[in-house]
């Protein structure tokens, strides 16, 4: 089950579990749309791989299997700026 991280790895933008600005590669690692495009040209700082659309877990679900509450910030080159 996908972790639902609760914000941008790179900005540390809120990003609700409902957000249709998340996106998450392969291995979960979680970044806003923004700067996936302005940033990260699209590809995973951590992993080199693909960042897509994070699905919306439906309401229900949530409510059983909430999301992450834990922030990751990372410290990638591109999120200096």
């Amino acid at each position: 089950m996908l972790a639902l991280r609760p914000n941008c790895e790179c900005c540390d933008r809120d990003l609700p579990a409902d957000s249709p600005d998340a996106r998450i590669c392969s291995f979960e690692c979680t970044f806003c749309a923004a700067c996936v495009e302005m940033r990260l040209e699209g590809a995973c700082p951590n992993c080199g791989g693909g960042l897509v659309p994070r699905p919306i877990r439906p309401a229900a679900a949530l409510a059983r299997f909430p999301a992450s509450t834990e922030r990751v910030i990372g410290s990638h080159k591109a999120c200096a700026a």
